[in-house]
């Protein structure tokens, strides 16, 4: 089974940015097949931050801004971060929780809010004002495009694509200390079922 095949299914995949970016390896799925098992998995077995990933289109849809926008027009621009160690901006917007949520943080809570997010995009953004309010526990991340950006977020996004799904999402993997190395993240991949691809094959 193919990495585009394992997404269509629901399964997770492996995927690594590549040794001149971060250096690091996200466990990444479609948001569509969020459950509380699964954000326990991310949780537990990945153990960074749970986001999820919508391109600019739909985010244009409503004007849903970059998260360094929102503090560079404030007092606080100063604390703004514009460019990553790695030479880009970030890819953050604001954390959410959907309304029917209680206090957001469980994997119930979150799995909710993420598979709600899901079907709005897929409603071109209908009711997302209204549906969901931040600060909250998922974090989203807006996408620059394949050609813009080359992080986990257009990655993942590419790569949902390519199976039908337009909001994914990503949990960074963590070792001792520090990221888990990529020959790590391909040894978890492989005992446990799951497709790796490095960044370098997206962009070919």
């Amino acid at each position: 089974m193919d990495i585009t095949e394992q997404l269509e299914k629901g399964k997770m995949i492996v995927v690594y940015d590549g040794d001149g970016r971060e250096g690091e390896a996200d466990l990444v799925f479609g948001a569509k097949f969020a459950t509380p098992e699964k954000i326990e998995i991310l949780r537990k077995e990945a153990g960074g931050l749970i986001c999820t990933a919508i391109d600019c289109e739909d985010s244009g849809k409503i004007n849903l801004p970059f998260f360094t926008d929102l503090i560079e027009a404030s007092s606080w621009k100063a604390m703004s971060c514009r460019k990553t160690a790695y030479g880009d901006r970030p890819a953050f917007s604001l954390p959410v929780n959907h309304c029917m949520v209680y206090t957001g943080i469980t994997d119930e809570d979150r799995s909710l809010t993420i598979r709600k997010l899901d079907e709005t995009v897929n409603k071109n953004m209908e009711g997302f004002e209204r549906e969901f309010y931040t600060p909250g526990h998922v974090f989203l991340l807006i996408g620059r495009g394949i050609k813009n950006r080359k992080g986990h977020t257009e990655l993942a996004l590419e790569l949902g694509k390519k199976a039908g799904l337009k909001t994914m999402v990503l949990c960074e993997m963590l070792g001792k200390g520090k990221a888990l190395s990529k020959e790590k993240a391909r040894e978890y991949a492989e005992k446990n079922g799951l497709g790796f691809v490095e960044g370098k094959e997206v962009f070919e």
